[in-house]
């Protein structure tokens, strides 16, 4: 059965496989002139007239209308929840390659459907971190909105573009697009729903429309969710035995409560993780009067999701570093320390930050057991291996707070050693012994 191309092809195609004429096709109904303006493109039909053609092509009206069977698109659009359900819950890298699938089984014919399986697929190669080739097709996916605004919207995949851009460390182009977005959403009002929270989320990273990330702090808070993580893997696992039964209506029911299940969660980190953002930038403005209050917040969602341990950790050295600041030196080392002990050996700038933590309260207590957190701090920085332009900066950027940390302590060898580790975690090899460049840094 031809199912390539348009409503058209597929009109003229199913007519001449049938050896019928347009005036046949037509019928008493329609004229033959309308049936070639369909044909031509120049005219879509309206449903009662594709429910006519359909009975007289011998095809359903699905058919006609979007190239996909009943069963194909009711299949597509449970391999599209699938994989959306993998992304959230599973391996980010399977969901890409489901939702690769998806692209190839669509084709042209449903250009809805795969519109929305490659938008998948590049919000799974972000997941990785493979935020290239994310760029790539998040900028792919944005000139065609802006050819086909019926098949895809704008604004999530600018937001989504601003992140990428920012986390590959190309901050102008990441405020340039944060700037368009958060243009869209004030004359919207937006300050609800997920495209409201990512673009907060987004904006604060960028440090930009901080008045819009505030007011959606204000309206939306900072949920703390309940651990649904046992309901959303019964209900994955019931829809694919339904699918499995081939009861794929009831398969696609099951796979749209377990998405559902996941929504609060997804929000409340979302949240959570602009709460802690934007408490560290009120604290660098001397303006973070409730920077406790939200990062005590923040962490309190993140220890209630067994997912969310590293967040839970860094959340507890954000909220160590304001104990530091009120001077409660024992209330952030306990703090630290409990960061360390989620974290267990894995080599992270989070567990390098908790040392640090630690080593800051000891040099303000004057104890001896500075230099001991300094250079655990060092071999654990030594062993976070290289992964990404924000990555690798958020590596310099605790190195230099070692070195900083190292001078303080007056060893002034370890402390130039610490800077030299800054200047090489962005790429910078320096031939001139004690070379600093601090400004390197600079945000």
């Amino acid at each position: 059965m031809p199912s390539q191309g348009t409503i058209g092809d597929r009109v003229r195609g199913l007519r001449l496989s049938r050896r019928m004429s347009q005036a046949q096709l037509a019928g008493p109904d329609l004229s033959d002139s309308y049936v070639s303006l369909i044909e031509s493109g120049k005219r879509t039909p309206t449903p009662v007239v594709a429910r006519l053609l359909a009975e007289r092509l011998g095809c359903t009206t699905e058919f006609l209308l979007h190239g996909i069977e009943p069963r194909q698109r009711i299949d597509t659009e449970l391999g599209l929840r699938h994989a959306e359900l993998e992304l959230y819950h599973g391996d980010a890298a399977l969901a890409a390659d489901r939702f690769g699938d998806i692209v190839k089984a669509a084709g042209e014919d449903n250009a809805l459907l795969a519109a929305h399986a490659r938008l998948g697929r590049a919000r799974a190669l972000e997941a990785q971190g493979k935020l290239g080739r994310a760029v790539e097709a998040y900028e792919r996916l944005r000139r065609e909105a802006a050819a086909h605004p019926e098949r895809l919207a704008d604004m999530p995949l600018t937001v989504a573009l601003c992140r990428c851009y920012h986390k590959a460390g190309d901050v102008l182009r990441a405020r340039d697009l944060g700037a368009k977005a958060l243009e869209q959403v004030t004359q919207l009002s937006l300050f609800h729903g997920e495209v409201a929270v990512d673009l907060a989320a987004a904006l604060a990273d960028a440090e930009i429309g901080l008045p819009y990330v505030e007011q959606v702090l204000e309206v939306t808070g900072v949920p703390v969710p309940a651990d649904r993580t046992t309901e959303i893997l019964s209900l994955w696992q019931a829809s694919v035995s339904a699918a499995e039964g081939e009861d794929s209506a009831l398969a696609v029911q099951f796979a749209d409560d377990a998405l559902s299940a996941g929504r609060p969660a997804r929000i409340a980190v979302q949240m959570a993780k602009i709460a802690m953002r934007w408490a560290e930038i009120s604290a660098a403005h001397s303006s973070g009067d409730h920077s406790d209050a939200l990062v005590s917040r923040a962490s309190e969602v993140f220890s209630a999701l067994p997912a969310e341990s590293v967040e839970y950790a860094h959340s507890l050295i954000v909220l160590a570093r304001v104990h530091l600041r009120s001077g409660d030196t024992r209330g952030a080392d306990d703090l630290a320390s409990k960061a360390l002990d989620l974290l267990a050996d894995e080599p992270s700038t989070v567990g390098a930050s908790a040392l640090l933590v630690r080593a800051e309260g000891a040099l303000a207590r004057s104890d001896s057991a500075v230099k001991t957190y300094l250079e655990r701090a060092g071999d654990v920085l030594a062993a976070v291996p290289s992964s990404g332009a924000i990555r690798d900066r958020e590596v310099a950027e605790v190195w230099r707070e070692l070195g900083d940390l190292w001078g303080k302590a007056g060893d002034r060898g370890r402390q130039t050693r610490a800077y030299r580790g800054a200047l090489e975690a962005v790429g910078v090899r320096s031939t001139v012994a004690g070379a600093v460049t601090a400004t390197v840094f600079a945000r």
